[in-house]
């Protein structure tokens, strides 16, 4: 979330950033309105506490009489309407604390102005598409003839949405995830397994509660969360922590199944782009705050790396401030093209929170022993997600007998196979 005081001391500067983000501002000026009233009640409680502390000092000194039964009265009076501006004083705390969970971060100055993803800026494209001499299939044509993902059975089981992975296919994915694994321990990760069901502090402190809380899937009996992202969890590992400064930064990564709702996204509902459930790396990295914008180029190219070991043709997006996430000021989003669909399909997103994370899960760290602990800055990267990883590389290494050439990369951790033909 943003500081209250950055809101204060500029607020048109934050009712821009809402209509550039296609934000309503009306939620700027309901949090200003009781800004003001609350710091109006906080003077005059300051105020009539130290009128209250002072008169309490001369009834003490005061003989019986009518005099002293008046100011003892009046002091009534004035601790009522004490308790009165606290009790208004908690609400109003409520409202601020609602209106600023739900203003998103500031963008970055390099972050281009635009309304949606046509906005998006193409920052450069990697590799050649490849001509084939035969027309492409789409990955869930490839898939069903080597009979590798079981559509029908996994709607059976979950319902539509889910999928099954099966034999080569299920092969596949447990080879790409440990090939992104040692990948990025070899970037200098330190690997986790963490927990996939979170409570609610976890998604505030991240920026999907409440913002995405239609989207995820909501444990009521336990009040939990299944995952939506490992950035959740990995992220909240350090909640109400200080850290010293010589401990950052901080690189975790870890491979999760994350779960969404997707509500209002079922454009793409044949095969495996866009599911309810899958697999995905995350990184995470929390680093001093002078150093962030420096290493969210480098999480890129950690992202980028992967991409380029599997020999993927693919894109680097900048995205506008109408298609970012709530919670990052700047975004780069990696796409890679599957030509079957003749399509761009992103596989990862890598973003810059700046504080906005760390300040809702009060992550710090203290940049010298005597001086006042600040707040670190996060950054989040997918590397990479699974399904559309998986459909770029059925639809770029298809062959025109139906088998599928396995990227050499990942051929140690199949065993040595080379294709995926039909059993």
């Amino acid at each position: 979330m943003l500081d209250i005081n950055v809101i204060r001391q500029d607020p048109e500067r934050i009712r821009t950033m809402l209509k550039n983000r296609n934000k309503d501002d009306a939620i700027l000026d309901r949090l200003l309105d009781a800004d003001s009233e609350w710091r109006s009640l906080t003077d005059e409680n300051n105020r009539l506490r130290k009128l209250r502390n002072e008169v309490s000092m001369e009834i003490s000194k005061m003989a019986k009489g009518e005099e002293k039964d008046s100011k003892i009265k009046e002091m009534r009076e004035v601790a009522d309407k004490i308790k009165a501006n606290d009790d208004r004083m908690s609400e109003l705390e409520v409202i601020r604390s609602d209106c600023i969970l739900n203003i998103p971060n500031i963008p970055h100055e390099s972050v281009p102005i635009g309304k949606d993803e046509h906005d998006n800026v193409v920052v450069y494209e990697v590799g050649e598409k490849r001509k084939f001499t035969f027309k492409p299939k789409e990955h869930w044509e490839i898939a069903e003839d080597l009979d590798i993902i079981e559509f029908e059975r996994g709607v059976k089981i979950s319902g539509s949405g889910f999928y099954v992975m099966k034999g080569d296919g299920a092969r596949l994915e447990r080879a790409l995830i440990n090939y992104f694994l040692d990948t990025h321990m070899k970037q200098g990760y330190t690997e986790l397994v963490v927990p996939g069901i979170i409570n609610k502090a976890a998604v505030i402190g991240t920026g999907q509660y409440p913002n995405l809380k239609d989207d995820m899937y909501y444990l009521e009996r336990d009040d939990m969360f299944l995952n939506p992202t490992a950035e959740v969890p990995i992220t909240n590992l350090l909640q109400d922590e200080i850290l010293e400064k010589e401990q950052l930064p901080i690189y975790y990564t870890a491979n999760l199944t994350s779960y969404r709702r997707e509500v209002g996204k079922h454009a793409d509902t044949k095969g495996i782009i866009r599911v309810h459930e899958f697999r995905k790396t995350e990184m995470v990295n929390f680093v001093l705050p002078e150093n962030s914008y420096a290493r969210l180029e480098e999480l890129r190219k950690n992202a980028e790396d992967l991409i380029v070991g599997l020999g993927l043709p693919y894109r680097v997006l900048l995205l506008c401030t109408g298609d970012m996430s709530f919670s990052c000021s700047k975004c780069y989003d990696l796409e890679l093209y599957a030509p079957g669909k003749d399509a761009w399909l992103e596989c990862s997103s890598c973003s810059n929170f700046t504080d906005f994370q760390a300040r809702r899960a009060r992550i710090k760290y203290r940049p010298e022993p005597h001086l006042k602990s600040e707040f670190v800055h996060t950054l989040n990267g997918s590397g990479l997600a699974l399904p559309r990883t998986i459909v770029a590389i059925l639809e770029n290494y298809q062959n025109e007998d139906g088998s599928v050439t396995i990227p050499e990369v990942l051929r140690p951790y199949m065993g040595g196979q080379e294709k995926i033909t039909k059993k």
